[in-house]
């Protein structure tokens, strides 16, 4: 494997403070919202988000994701068709009573009408073994990597200023028949992207305190 040289720009610790603390400042104003307008925008702005997640690093570089970016309408009315499906289920037998209980404060259910309304779906893939060719090759951290990157995605569409749904539905193999993706691939997070609805509510959340999550020693 060729190497070269790390161009790394240095800043003076006012610098580095500062963008640390604008960075966390960003970061805090990001909120998943359920209701969306459907004012469109240029696809440009997700395509440049979905770079973004391709930078991220994963393990061996094997960049074990596939990224499906959905705005066909009928394609996200049969999404939508068959994630109510299982999200019924899931609300009426399979999830146990404490999981209920802990949705409850979020007042979700199995009907999922963002699934149609946000003007894209951002579908992540995690590609469980490499296809490249005819034979198989092992994939490293594929969960850890699927999900970096996905952190990545996330903060891009914010700070390009468009909201999304972090959604996972139980179970989500149907996304691989709509979507017709090869059978190294298992979906991974579902993402509707778009501006919040004019209704949008959110959930009055406290994160826990710094100094219960993390230790220094």
């Amino acid at each position: 494997m060729a190497f070269k040289k790390l161009n790394f720009k240095k800043m003076n610790q006012r610098e580095m403070i500062q963008k640390s603390k604008d960075f966390l400042l960003e970061s805090t104003k990001r909120r998943s919202v359920r209701e969306f307008s459907k004012k469109k925008f240029p696809i440009s702005i997700i395509k440049n988000a979905i770079k973004a997640a391709l930078t991220a690093p994963s393990g061996a570089n094997k960049q074990p994701w596939h990224f499906v970016l959905v705005e066909n309408e009928k394609v996200k009315k049969k999404i939508r068709v068959a994630a109510e499906k299982e999200e019924k289920e899931f609300y009426s037998h399979r999830a146990p009573d404490d999981w209920l209980k802990d949705l409850n404060k979020f007042e979700t259910e199995w009907k999922k009408p963002f699934l149609e309304e946000a003007p894209y779906l951002i579908i992540v893939f995690k590609e469980v073994y490499d296809l490249n060719g005819i034979k198989k090759k092992k994939n490293y951290y594929v969960n850890e990597s699927v999900g970096i990157s996905c952190g990545f995605l996330i903060m891009a569409l914010h700070n390009s200023g468009l909201a999304c749904l972090p959604h996972t539905p139980s179970p989500m193999g149907f996304l691989e028949k709509v979507l017709k993706r090869p059978k190294n691939e298992r979906a991974y997070l579902l993402i509707p992207v778009g501006f919040p609805s004019d209704k949008t509510r959110i959930p009055k959340l406290e994160k826990k305190e710094f100094n219960k999550v993390c230790s220094i020693k």
